[in-house]
């Protein structure tokens, strides 16, 4: 309801807070002091709780016990609203979806702020000119919420995340996720074994779980489990239009603060809400390293530095904005170039532009690491709130040009993960063989998550066995996840070394106390 004043909505949450605790007597028998003050007795009484609160607050709402019959009348007097709401409101409740009827109703305490964040997002578009692809919305790890439940399964939980994702209009939501980088809990055992069926039974929800950091060393048990997981999410994924494999990132030091799909959280040290914002843009990049064709490498740098700085100046100016709109605090900047499978949108186009003949020749790992220093210097001028995970993407099936050097033979997997060492992320987005065994897929998470532990930063792999599909054939995701040809993995097997479990220590210069 409109009318209320400012000072009538904060008594009015007041009185209604005070009130928390207040049963009928005895109960069962809808007998309440709200009903009795109107003059009813045994009669149902959430409206009548409504109306006695505001009474308190000295606003005189129209003295009725029917939902229906309230609703009704500010409708005719237009002053229902359905956006915009403000704590302090009046919320009435359509259960059976019918609208002519009004079921149940309560006072509005408190406003989720990502309801809006998909209309903020929108008008900030039209406004300042600037295209924001995706809204996305991450939440707490659920192992560390599901885990008071002592549920056999999250695959519910999930389910409902899922919901509430199309509810809002966004376009992914993370944080189906555990933290395991030491030891497993019963929660986090559950939610990982969930994952599977988690995620071939939703559309909308990414997972991640981080098996490793610096100063921890890297949970091998999780290593191994991870392998096995990601074999049978894409087996009971492989009838579905999208393997559920391209929704799951396992990563090494995970940050709490990253924005980007499939491995956002929202980590447990984090404030209640933020607004954190990824930075991308491979096309503007290529565009101006086009001015520089020929020009020393230095010259070139500085040309992307420059660059760098404007369209993080963008970001900033873009999440200051959405954060004063939506009543929550800016986070960070992440100044991740990240490609999409369109032409003009690719990382690889880049290092082909500052001179390899295609991405995976001989220079590739020099030229991106030049590339996403660059990227680095030039946006943390532009803001002082920087995190995520900050440099250069190198998914295959989300890059055209990455798709491209898999194609004609550029690229391989030993090449990628040299080039993870000097950008962001990791082995991404990655078709491999549908017969890969568990124990090698997770040698290969081993061998990236120990280039993050040792050289303290982020890794992660987002490795998606193709079920049916050999070495060379192409396989189809769909959508901004692309398509990609099966890329081949080592004939050589790692099963006794992956078998030992454990964990692998932290690297000595993680001992900084």
């Amino acid at each position: 309801m409109k009318t209320i004043e400012p000072k009538t909505r904060d008594a009015v949450l007041a009185i209604a807070a005070w009130q928390i605790g207040v049963v009928e007597s005895p109960s069962g028998s809808n007998r309440q002091k709200y009903g009795l003050a109107a003059g009813q007795n045994g009669v149902p009484w959430c409206l009548w709780f409504v109306w006695w609160v505001f009474r308190e607050a000295g606003f005189n709402l129209y003295k009725t016990g029917s939902c229906t019959v309230l609703a009704n009348r500010y409708k005719a007097a237009g002053q229902c609203v359905t956006s915009g709401f403000k704590p302090g409101d009046i919320l009435m409740f359509d259960f059976s979806g019918k609208k002519a009827k009004t079921e149940h109703t309560g006072i509005l305490e408190s406003i989720d702020k990502a309801g809006n964040l998909v209309k903020v997002g929108q008008d900030i578009e039209k406004e300042f000119g600037v295209p924001i692809i995706n809204k996305r919305v991450s939440v707490t790890p659920i192992a560390l919420v599901a885990g008071a439940s002592n549920a056999k399964s999250y695959v519910d939980y999930c389910k409902t995340l899922d919901r509430a994702a199309k509810d809002l209009g966004i376009n992914f939501l993370g944080g189906f996720s555990a933290l395991v980088q030491k030891g497993i809990t019963p929660a986090d055992r559950t939610l990982i074994e969930s994952i599977p069926e988690a995620l071939a039974s939703t559309d909308f929800v990414c997972s991640s779980v981080n098996v490793g950091t610096t100063k921890n060393g890297i949970n091998m048990d999780a290593v191994k489990l991870m392998g096995e997981i990601i074999v049978q999410t894409a087996d009971i994924s492989k009838n579905l239009p999208i393997n559920g494999c391209a929704k799951l990132v396992v990563f090494c030091n995970a940050p709490e603060d990253n924005p980007f799909m499939a491995g956002a959280f929202h980590g447990p040290g984090e404030g209640d809400s933020v607004i954190n914002v990824g930075v991308s843009g491979p096309g503007v990049i290529l565009a101006a390293a086009r001015e520089y064709k020929g020009r020393p490498i230095n010259e070139l740098a500085d040309g992307i530095k420059k660059m760098a700085f404007k369209i993080t100046r963008m970001g900033q100016l873009v999440g200051s904005e959405a954060a004063k709109r939506l009543g929550v605090d800016f986070g960070i900047l992440d100044l991740s170039l990240a490609p999409t499978p369109a032409v003009g949108d690719s990382v690889a186009r880049i290092l082909e532009e500052i001179g390899l003949e295609g991405c995976g020749a001989p220079g590739t790992t020099a030229a991106l690491a030049m590339l996403t220093d660059m990227v680095k210097k030039g946006g943390v001028m532009a803001s002082t709130n920087v995190g995520g995970l900050s440099g250069a993407f190198i998914p295959v099936s989300e890059d055209e040009g990455m798709i491209e050097a898999a194609k004609n033979g550029s690229i391989c997997l030993e090449k990628l993960e040299a080039m993870t060492t000097v950008c962001s992320v990791g082995l991404d987005m990655i078709a491999i063989p549908g017969d890969t065994p568990a124990t090698t897929i997770s040698g290969i998470l081993a061998d990236e998550f120990a280039i993050g532990m040792v050289n303290n930063k982020t890794t992660a792999c987002r490795l998606i066995p193709a079920p049916g599909k050999k070495a060379g054939e192409w396989v189809e995701f769909g959508g901004l996840l692309g398509g990609c040809p099966v890329m081949p993995v080592s004939k050589f097997g790692c099963a006794d070394f992956i078998n030992r479990g454990g964990r692998i220590p932290a690297p000595i210069h993680s001992f900084r106390n």
